[in-house]
């Protein structure tokens, strides 16, 4: 009885703060929604199981993707009337997209009612291990069986962040670089300067 009033409390709460992200007038609002749809979406998959797909919610969408949106809509002058007349202009291609999507939807249901397609019989290859949860049942088909795609997929993405790195450098003129070394090097006592200045006199530059 637990688990039916748990499902439906998360996936209300999922489905109001989705319609609130669209409907709130303020971006930072708008994000903040978006991470309570995430929290309780989490909570779901908890009750289904999931509970690495929970974690990666939590973890990747809320703590990385949702707070970098969080930040550069702090960070952005943002025009709220330029926004709304934005809205209103491209009003016509989101309801087209609705609509198509609706339509998507409707033959979805339709053809799942008059018969599931066979997705044929599994040969026991990508079974859990006997006992083991489903974070160790993905640990173990990861390392084992995908491990060199696995690694693969962190060499790309670890040079993807070089590349962005590498891109977005540029030297600035006028500024000094950091010398690590130079910082690493230095004593304590030159560290700072403890200095008692007189009264009226004020500070030395």
């Amino acid at each position: 009885m637990i688990h039916v009033i748990a499902f439906y409390l998360f996936a209300f709460v999922t489905l109001a703060s989705a319609v609130f992200v669209i409907m709130a007038r303020n971006p930072v609002h708008s994000v903040l929604w978006l991470i309570l749809a995430f929290f309780n979406a989490a909570g779901l998959m908890v009750l289904l199981g999931a509970e690495f797909i929970a974690m990666l919610l939590v973890i990747v969408y809320v703590g990385a993707v949702a707070v970098l949106f969080l930040f550069v809509v702090m960070m952005l002058d943002i025009d709220f009337a330029e926004l709304r007349a934005g809205f209103v202009r491209n009003a016509p291609l989101g309801l087209l997209i609705a609509v198509i999507l609706a339509i998507e939807l409707f033959v979805g249901v339709v053809a799942n009612s008059t018969g599931k397609a066979a997705l044929g019989t599994p040969d026991g290859t990508g079974a859990a291990p006997v006992g083991a949860s489903n974070i160790e049942a993905i640990g173990a088909l990861l390392y084992s069986r995908y491990l060199f795609l696995f690694e693969a997929a962190g060499i790309i993405l670890l040079v993807a962040m070089i590349g962005a790195i590498v891109l977005t450098h540029r030297k600035r003129t006028g500024v000094r670089p950091q010398n690590v070394a130079d910082q690493i090097a230095r004593r304590h006592d030159e560290a700072t300067i403890n200095t008692r200045p007189e009264v009226g006199a004020g500070v030395k530059l």
